[in-house]
């Protein structure tokens, strides 16, 4: 069984099966394995089982060979590796430097030196979490941060005011009102230039 396998991977592509591999491939993560079956010739209606059946190791060693050779020269051709990378960023760089567009040449050389590794170190911090994470003392501490970077509320009463007629009596409950006004006080942060 394991001869005839190898046999199988061996035996040579048909033109359809040929160009399905090529299609798949060369537009892979772009178009599904049905519409290569179809670019490569199979009837719309098939075309999804030839797809499977193509990429399965049981029923076509042969192709599913092809695809990963396939995959492998492509990936030798294009692919990244460091010395090419900073080869082809040097050239850009050169490229620019002579069409005088400064800013290119200076964004390539500057990828050029973060290729290296060692010249430009970016850094960040990511944050996971939630509040639920948190305790109810980092909560409260949060939330008094948070109200104290916004303006100080203005919180406003209503008091029932006796007023006098015209003749000098007071009348109560009349329904005239006063608005009292208050405001808090801000928390004056010390600067740091500021003695205690």
């Amino acid at each position: 069984m394991a001869n005839q396998v190898v046999g199988q991977k061996n035996r040579n592509l048909t033109r359809r099966q040929e160009k399905f591999v090529k299609e798949l491939v060369s537009n892979d993560g772009l178009i599904t394995m049905r519409e290569a079956a179809i670019r490569a010739g199979y009837p719309a209606a098939s075309a999804h089982t030839r797809a499977y059946e193509m990429t399965n190791e049981n029923h076509c060693p042969h192709v599913v060979s092809a695809i990963k050779r396939y995959r492998a020269e492509l990936d030798e051709k294009y692919g990244v590796d460091y010395k090419r990378h900073i080869r082809d960023l040097q050239i850009i760089r050169d490229k620019a430097l002579e069409e005088g567009a400064y800013s290119a040449a200076v964004q390539a050389e500057y990828r050029r030196g973060q290729a290296q590794g060692d010249i430009y170190v970016n850094k960040s911090e990511i944050r996971h979490g939630s509040i639920d994470q948190m305790s109810r003392d980092d909560v409260e501490k949060e939330l008094e941060r948070i109200r104290q970077s916004y303006e100080p509320t203005i919180t406003i009463e209503a008091v029932e005011v006796e007023e006098q007629d015209a003749k000098g009596r007071s009348e109560s409950g009349s329904g005239a009102l006063e608005v009292i006004e208050r405001r808090p006080k801000k928390n004056k942060k010390k600067n740091r230039n500021d003695k205690a």
